[in-house]
């Protein structure tokens, strides 16, 4: 959508901002009456207090959630009628769409323009489960004249997420909408960085049709909310989407538990691997520098190992910064701003400090590598572009999340797939190139979720998102994400 910057302050200013819990429906308290501070990392300044959620939160959400689950009123509604209104839904997204946008930049520092496009993404992504909700048909077995055998699909019951900030509410639709899709109960733990925009959607969905109960909101800590929602006994299903380290306790809570069901997208170290063959140098060096500083760097997937081929090897990290300046961050409010903010000080800092241990290990800051914009009391960073990087470096091994790339080179296609594989972690994967038989044969043996040839582009509802190694299992988004939040019976009858 085309903004002015007028009427984004003018709405800015406007905004009536929701910070209570949302259970069964309404806004509340949180039961000890605690809140905690929301800071715009745009300013360092107080936006607003938010409650702040404890077990006893959590378990009011998991009895209301199961109730109305139990109930029928959602979990056994028709299809067509479960499908209308989340196309309801998804036309009141995009009614406030940039009430929602302004939320997330304020919340995290996400340049508008972007911010009202993953809004834009998330009506996308509910119209999209929406319309699957009635084309998914269940299965009859093949057997003898005398038994007839049904394989149906029915919704888990109730549904947990634990979301990050980096995409505040995105990340929250790619669960909420398959899980409400299938007939699911759901109870959202936003990030405790980036909760506004949820708590507002929260009431969107009531005023949709969806009924009380379905849909909560319960902002707070990792340690307190996250965890008593990961260890209810009540709770089905979890969904995480975060560090690596957090995902760890997630399927630790669920072992200590019930054994509820967890799928996990984690961190991610992502190779992108540029051959001297590349069918456009100048294209790919744009990409690597729009995939890196995108979000500033804020990207589980992105790819932060430029693993380069070295008779191209100076040429190309010229482009690459050349290609960086325009990323250079500013004012998040402003429309034609491409790069905003780090989400808050003490990322800034853990960024910070990894280009600092990238300089002592010995690899060589080309651009960028320090704070800017200071004056604001905001948390910005320039883009950070290093080359001379070994793949041992701390720099090379551990998820920076900001805007730093590791130049890496290489000799040939085996030591591009050995540098390429040797990580914890396998959540995406670049090659460009325009031989078709070595990149034939790089895909099928690089470790990782996804694999983009010459493209960056993995946009599509219809695609799946999830890593291999440590960056989790499960999937978002198309239907095998959709098949995770049902579970299937087989109902067999004798004909006598």
């Amino acid at each position: 959508m085309a903004l002015a910057y007028n009427d984004v302050v003018e709405k800015r200013n406007a905004i009536d901002f929701k910070t209570q819990a949302f259970i069964n429906g309404n806004y509340v308290d949180s039961q000890t009456g605690k809140t905690f501070e929301s800071i715009s990392p745009v300013d360092g300044k107080l936006i607003t207090n938010v409650s702040e959620c404890d077990i006893e939160d959590i378990n009011k959400a998991v009895k209301a959630a199961r109730e109305v689950f139990e109930k029928g009123s959602w979990s056994r509604m028709a299809p067509s009628k479960r499908k209308k209104i989340l196309f309801n839904f998804a036309d009141l997204m995009k009614k406030n769409i940039l009430e929602l946008g302004i939320l997330e930049t304020l919340n995290m520092g996400k340049p508008i323009s972007n911010a009202t496009g993953d809004i834009a993404a998330c009506i996308n992504c509910t119209r999209w489960y929406a319309e699957a909700i009635d084309k998914i048909y269940d299965d009859v077995a093949p057997t003898s004249d005398n038994l007839l055998a049904t394989i149906t699909r029915e919704p888990l019951g109730v549904v947990g997420a634990v979301t990050p900030w980096n995409y505040p509410l995105l990340m929250a639709c790619w669960k909420f909408a398959p899980a409400l899709a299938a007939g699911n109960s759901f109870i959202l733990k936003p990030a405790e960085q980036s909760p506004l925009s949820a708590l507002r959607v929260a009431e969107l969905a009531i005023e949709a049709g969806i009924p009380e109960g379905v849909f909560n909101v319960v902002p707070g800590f990792g340690p307190t909310a996250g965890k008593a929602l990961g260890m209810h006994m009540d709770v089905d299903k979890l969904g995480f989407t975060g560090s690596t380290e957090v995902g760890r306790y997630f399927l630790s809570y669920a072992g200590q538990s019930n054994m509820k069901r967890v799928s996990l997208e984690c961190g991610g170290k992502s190779p992108n691997i540029i051959f001297a063959d590349a069918p456009d140098l100048d294209h790919a060096a744009k990409m690597a520098a729009n995939g890196m500083f995108g979000n500033s760097g804020q990207v589980c997937d992105a790819p932060s190992r430029l693993l380069v081929q070295r008779s191209i090897k100076d040429e190309f990290l010229e482009k690459v910064v050349n290609y960086s300046e325009p990323w250079m961050p500013d004012d998040p409010f402003n429309p034609q701003t491409l790069m905003g903010t780090i989400v808050d000080k003490t990322q800034t800092d853990k960024i910070l400090s990894y280009i600092d241990t990238g300089k002592n290990e010995g690899a060589n800051v080309i651009t960028g590598g320090e704070q800017v914009k200071q004056d604001t009391g905001g948390y910005y960073i320039s883009p950070t572009v290093f080359k001379d990087v070994r793949n041992e470096m701390t720099v090379a091994k551990e998820e920076i999340f900001g805007p730093v790339l590791c130049a890496i080179d290489f000799e040939n296609e085996d030591e591009a797939l050995q540098i390429a594989n040797d990580t914890d972690y396998g959540l995406n994967a670049m090659i460009w190139s325009n031989d078709l038989n070595k990149v034939h044969k790089l895909v099928k043996r690089i470790k990782s979720g996804k694999v983009l040839v010459n493209s960056l582009s993995d946009g599509d509802m219809s695609l799946p998102h999830g890593g291999f190694k440590q960056s989790g299992f499960g999937r978002d988004k198309s239907l095998e994400a959709l098949g995770q939040y049902t579970q299937s019976k087989l109902t067999l009858i004798e004909i006598k």
